[in-house]
């Protein structure tokens, strides 16, 4: 058995993106993974619900052993077997997020035998994680670029604190994946409003809608419109606001507060475009996190220009440096990270 490798949960960050990568790589490259002190910059440290799914899920994805895996455990052991693709279905509870357990569990399965089927119950729009819509139409389609081939349905919407969300995902099986380049927007090519409530007048959706078509009308490109009812056990409202560009695309939510105006949803998401579209971004900072994971097990010299360099991004790339024989480039003032990646490829970590 391989040398396992130690991993302290307080550094940099210190919150759950530690612990789904450092899983993530040990599953990939077959390694016994030992983390301590799990989310130990959080209020609440050790592993919560949705951390624990995603430490059951490839458990179960590898056969792996994994001694402190309960919730609020400070301390986790886990030594994994073999990938093995199939049919699978989690349970996170409550409303931890599915787009995290996705996370961890999509780069594994790419690299599985066979493709695969995951079913996922939770949260879809929850504070604090990407919603389903981002996933869909912003993480997919970059990944499909490296040539990782991922497709996501939402069953039932999930919102905090209730939850109760469902999402199918099917990954195709790959051998490898190729570099990503990402160094030039272009121009604005398209943009897209989604706004939607569950068991909340529509109404609401259209107060979001209308703000959010009066604060893009300068940008001179109507965007494509959809309003939605959307089913749920609970209650909640969004606004997705999607952009395209000739080189890139990116994506910004905002989610709805008991005593949160309408307008200021809108207004919320909307910022979040003004402020990527001011910055020499290419891609947003959420893509980015997501990215740099695929770009260490890529074949070639990957690059990438975000919007800005986040200590969460930092964190980890740091973790992907204790797995993988990789040295990310990062220059915090212009947001160009790159890394040549090590080719990896199934069965040969």
């Amino acid at each position: 058995m391989k040398k396992k490798i130690t991993i302290d949960g307080r550094y940099g960050e210190g919150g759950g993106q530690i612990l789904r990568t450092a899983l993530t790589l040990s599953a990939l490259f077959s390694v016994p993974l030992h983390i301590h002190h799990i989310r130990g910059n959080r209020k609440r440290p050790g592993l919560r619900p949705q951390h624990l799914t995603a430490v059951q899920a490839l458990q179960r994805i590898t056969a792996a052993v994994a001694n402190g895996a309960a919730v609020n455990s400070p301390e986790l052991l886990f030594e994994p077997g073999a990938v093995r693709g199939g049919h699978y279905s989690f349970h996170i509870g409550t409303a931890g997020s599915t787009a995290l357990a996705l996370q961890t569990i999509i780069p594994v399965l790419l690299f599985a035998e066979t493709p695969s089927q995951v079913h996922l119950a939770g949260g879809t729009h929850v504070p604090w994680s990407p919603s389903f819509h981002y996933m869909q139409t912003v993480f997919v389609p970059a990944l499909k670029t490296m040539g990782g081939s991922v497709s996501l349905e939402i069953e039932k919407w999930g919102w905090y604190p209730k939850g109760g969300g469902a999402v199918r995902c099917s990954i195709d099986n790959t051998q490898g994946l190729c570099a990503i380049h990402l160094a030039d927007r272009g121009k604005l090519d398209h943009l897209s409003i989604l706004s939607a409530v569950s068991n909340l007048p529509l109404s609401i959706a259209e107060r979001q809608r209308d703000r959010a078509l009066e604060r893009i009308r300068h940008l001179e490109r109507p965007p494509s419109v959809k309003i939605e009812q959307a089913p749920s056990p609970g209650q909640g409202t969004v606004l997705f606001l999607g952009a395209r560009f000739e080189g890139s695309g990116a994506g910004f939510t905002s989610l709805g507060t008991r005593g949160k105006r309408a307008e200021a949803v809108a207004d919320d998401a909307c910022d979040g475009l003004f402020r990527f579209l001011d910055s020499n971004g290419v891609v947003d900072r959420h893509l980015a996190d997501q990215l740099v994971l695929y770009m260490a097990l890529a074949s070639g010299r990957s690059t990438v220009i975000t919007e800005g360099v986040t200590d969460h991004l930092k964190t980890n790339i740091w973790v992907i440096e204790q797995f993988a024989p990789v040295a990310f480039d990062t220059n915090t003032d212009t947001g160009r990270i790159e890394v040549t990646g090590v080719g990896f490829q199934r069965g040969n970590p």
